[in-house]
């Protein structure tokens, strides 16, 4: 029988190669070697010269009228099924659930998604290459071959997040930062080189090329894949949340956690819920004084009001087709903070000349635009209404509403026009504290503090410019707002106006291509004469690198305990996160930027107060300098050409000196420096043999924390500063580091013995059993106060598994691999909550934890569970998916029971956790 059913598998797999020649074994048969159901959909892609005969699946054929009701975003989802169904990680049903999102997607119906490809930036990148290093070194020691750990499906690195602005206002600022972030980070950036080499399917991009965003954007992007002959949508999931960037060129994208992100690279889908998708239709034309920063802004404010956490939203209607891709592109990078899962523009035919623009090979954009037609995933004309799909919900925003405004001061939903910022600014000195609000009292309001910077004298006030910085590929990206402040920084320089010399001003463009037509264009010494000297290539003051003030100004700060203002064309302006020492934070065009830089303070009314006075010593206003829309569009289309993406990206992962220089291992597994810091081999494969065993069970656990509701991914996985008096601080003191040496739990994601040290460390952390805001727990018997680390490992040296006890929702808030994993290396084996995550429960189970969730109505509360108890946890040999077993209670209070359901919703994560997580699995696949 077995001999008969193999051979029935090899022939159709031998039919299948002879009639769809060259598409790939996976598009066309099961994982098991089950034949995919749809093959009747293929089809060859008709008017290409010399392309081979290129075939796609034809998913309208399925169902033409329900199709055509899809939102162009579920037909990307539906084609994945389609290409990927197996029978195992995606069903015929899951096809039919998508095909049917207008009532299905009302359910909350789960479904398999699988993203074409995967991008990385650093920080996160790092421990996703450190977990394939070590899948290798498992690989080698059970037997089998390490060569065949690589990606499966494509991985782009951008090296991007490591660099600071410690030097600005000077034209060798960029040498010098890079200088310094080649020194901070040597150790990352060697194992990253090595990781280039050493792993098929990888790209890395060395730093000082860009942003990732931008990169993906105007470089790595494909729109529609070619792979052995097949076409299908391109389509990603990055670890970074600002992924969506990519949406506005029509690219299905967002972000995740590292392990939902290690899954796609090993070529497993992710599960996703069908979203609701919110139809945003845009009328009207942007006015002449508005950019698109002010767009964004607008929407953003209206989308957190509407709410749209969860969901899709896909724009449309004839304002669309005003923006180009440059525009949407910044619509889009903004999704996390309207909070929506997407924020996606179907392609057309400004997508086409976009891909134009930058270079793209004229081959590729031909099938690009014949294939998206074929299967009705082309808009042809935004205004026509025919086409407009069917929405979950419709709002609109007419695009001649909107004025130049700003976000702030410490929400980027936070919207206020410029007109009113001013008046606004004295509101939040007045409010209480919060987010729009810093309770300074009114004797306290006109307080001002003089201080001398560079021999002259200077003073700051409640409203005083710190930092300005054209930062961050939300904006960098766009050439109409970057030449439009090239252009207002010439026309204030030719009025003799000037920017303080105090003011941390900085420019830190997202890719090379913004510094070419800068400098083509002429404006480059206009902004170094206002202080924005380019400062390096990277998110910097985005994202909290925006490096020390000057001590002068922090002095004066803090004498006057002022609220000092950070203005930048960032995407996030949470308070702290862009300088400690800058309590207000708004995020603007880079026009704007300029413009608040050089009236040096927040509390301006621009229609009514000169930015200062010219060389002539007549009042300059702002309207006296802002460049026309016209004036823009005529340096763009004149500077802004295709050779200049094509030259600058040609040599894109060639590097620099300094990373060329960079002696990096040439071997298949990396050799571990035990002495490092930053990268260590993590013991997720200690004692892995080659065939999984069964499911060890719980026995006579502690319970290490009792929580409450809402535990976020925040208060689990290790994030920011290390603290002086954190378990990780004493790890790394002990090995001979000093405070200043310990830098950030971002930085050191690769070193599972500081992040498992970093697990639980928040400080708002409420454990029940301390009764208040503290990383901390008790240890039983003995109740002891201990830091959460040490406790741990105390019931590890007696012997004790652990679980958690929870509330609702635990995990929510974004997806976090090292909030699976750190739990894990704690010795958790299982967490007890009355509800779950989504995407966190998952990644539990892609680390072998067992997430069980209390029965309807019950909690720790009703159940009496004190935590000081023991619990038994016996996992059924035959456990299936949702299965509901029992907890035994033991010790002081014991003796009793209850029974939880076991939150492993699916076949395929059953399988994971068989195999004690999805890496286990795949390095047993690979050895079979």
């Amino acid at each position: 029988y077995f001999y008969i059913r193999s051979a029935h598998r090899t022939l159709c797999v031998v039919l299948n190669l002879v009639c769809y020649e060259g598409s790939s074994r996976m598009e066309r048969t099961a994982a098991d070697g089950g034949e995919n159901p749809y093959l009747r959909l293929l089809r060859t892609l008709e008017g290409g010269e010399g392309e081979g005969g290129k075939r796609f699946y034809h998913v309208p054929s399925l169902d033409a009228d329900k199709y055509k009701k899809l939102p162009f975003s579920i037909r990307v989802l539906l084609e994945s099924a389609v290409r990927k169904c197996d029978g195992f990680q995606v069903t015929s049903s899951d096809v039919e659930n998508i095909l049917n999102w207008e009532t299905t997607h009302t359910r909350a119906t789960e479904v398999p998604f699988h993203p074409s490809r995967v991008i990385l930036q650093d920080f996160t990148g790092v421990p996703a290459v450190v977990d394939f290093a070590a899948m290798r070194d498992a690989v080698k020691s059970l037997g089998g071959n390490p060569s065949k750990i690589n990606p499966i499906s494509p991985v782009d690195l951008v090296i991007d997040h490591s660099v600071q602005v410690d030097y600005f206002r000077s034209s060798d600022a960029l040498q010098k930062n890079q200088e310094l972030e080649f020194e901070r980070n040597r150790e990352r950036f060697q194992f990253l080189k090595w990781g280039a080499k050493a792993f098929d399917n990888m790209l890395i991009v060395p730093p000082g090329s860009g942003i990732v965003h931008q990169v993906n954007l105007e470089y790595l992007a494909r729109v529609v894949f070619s792979s052995h002959g097949l076409l299908y949508p391109d389509s990603v999931v990055g670890t970074d949340s600002h992924t969506t960037m990519i949406c506005g060129l029509g690219v299905v994208g967002w972000g995740v956690g590292g392990i939902e992100a290690e899954a796609v690279m090993l070529g497993q889908a992710i599960s996703m819920v069908l979203p609701e998708v919110i139809g945003y239709r845009l009328t009207g034309e942007i006015g002449a004084l508005s950019t698109s920063t002010d767009v964004v802004l607008t929407i953003t404010k209206h989308l957190r009001q509407i709410g749209v956490v969860g969901k899709f939203v896909e724009f449309f209607g004839p304002g669309v087709e005003q923006l180009s891709i440059a525009d949407r592109a910044t619509i889009s990078n903004m999704c996390p903070e309207y909070g929506a899962t997407i924020g996606f523009f179907p392609v057309d035919e400004m997508s086409i000349k976009y891909l134009k623009q930058t270079g793209r090979d004229s081959e590729v954009i031909s099938y690009v635009e014949r294939y998206l037609k074929a299967v009705e995933m082309f808009r042809d004309d935004y205004s026509d209404a025919s086409m407009d799909p069917h929405f979950s919900q419709v709002h609109e925003l007419d695009l001649s509403t909107v004025v130049p405004c700003v976000s702030g001061p410490k929400r980027p939903q936070d919207r206020v026009s410029v007109s009113e910022l001013k008046e606004d600014f004295q509101k939040c000195l007045d409010n209480p504290v919060g987010f729009k609000g810093f309770s300074i009292p009114a004797s306290s309001q006109g307080t001002s503090v003089s201080f001398t910077y560079d021999g002259q004298e200077y003073a700051l006030r409640h409203g005083s410019i710190v930092i300005s910085a054209i930062t961050s590929c939300t904006n960098t990206s766009n050439p109409s707002v970057m030449l439009g402040a090239g252009l207002l920084a010439k026309n204030a320089v030719e009025k003799g106006l000037n920017v303080a010399p105090y003011i941390k001003t900085s420019l830190s463009p997202g890719s090379g291509v913004v510094t070419y037509y800068l400098k083509e264009s002429g404006v480059i010494p206009y902004l170094e004469k206002l202080g924005f000297h380019l400062v390096g290539y990277g998110c910097m003051t985005c994202i909290g690198n925006s490096g020390p003030l000057p001590e002068e100004v922090v002095a004066a700060i803090e004498t006057g305990d002022l609220v000092a203002v950070g203005i930048l064309s960032g995407n996030r302006n949470f308070e702290g996160r862009i300088n400690p020492h800058t309590r207000a934070n708004y995020l603007a065009s880079p026009l704007l930027c300029i413009a608040y830089a050089i009236a040096g303070t927040v509390s301006m009314d621009f229609e009514t107060q000169p930015l200062g006075a010219g060389s002539d010593g007549e009042p300059v206003y702002l309207r006296d300098i802002w460049p026309s829309r016209g004036q823009i569009q005529a340096v763009e289309r004149e500077f802004v050409i295709p050779a200049m993406f094509q030259e600058v990206y040609a040599k894109i992962t060639e590097g620099n000196q300094r990373w060329n220089a960079l002696d990096a291992p040439q071997s298949l597994l990396y050799p571990w420096d035990l002495s490092s810091t930053y990268v260590k081999s993590p013991p997720f494969f200690d004692g892995m043999t080659r065939e999984a065993g069964s499911v060890p069970s719980v026995r006579g656990a502690a319970v290490l924390l009792s929580l409450g509701d809402s535990v976020t991914t925040d208060h689990i996985s290790p994030a920011g500063s290390i603290s002086r008096l954190s378990p990780a601080a004493r790890y790394l003191a002990s090995r001979g580091l000093t405070p200043r040496e310990f830098n950030s739990y971002g930085s050191r994601r690769g070193n599972d013995s500081i992040m498992a040290r970093g697990t639980f460390a928040n400080i708002r952390l409420v454990n029940k059993f301390i009764g208040k805001a503290a990383p901390k727990t008790l240890h039983f018997p003995s109740g002891d106060k201990m830091d959460i680390f040490d406790a741990a490992e105390r019931y590890r040296e007696e012997g004790r598994g652990l679980i958690i006890l929870a509330g609702k929702d635990y995990g929510t808030g974004s997806s976090r691999d090292w909030a699976a994993k750190g739990p894990w290396m704690l010795g958790i084996r299982a967490v007890i909550a009355e509800s779950f995550e989504r995407i966190h429960r998952s990644n539990l189970v892609g680390m072998g934890v067992i997430p069980l969730q209390f029965l309807e109505g019950q909690s720790t509360e009703s159940l009496g569970l004190t935590g000081k108890e023991s619990y038994t946890i016996e996992i059924p040999r035959d456990l299936t998916p949702g299965q509901v077993i029992p907890v035994e209670v033991g010790g002081a209070g014991g003796g009793r029971g209850f029974s939880v359901r076991v939150r492993i919703d699916t076949e395929v994560e059953l399988t994971y956790f068989r195999n004690g997580g999805i890496l286990n699995y795949m390095i047993r696949k690979v050895l079979d």
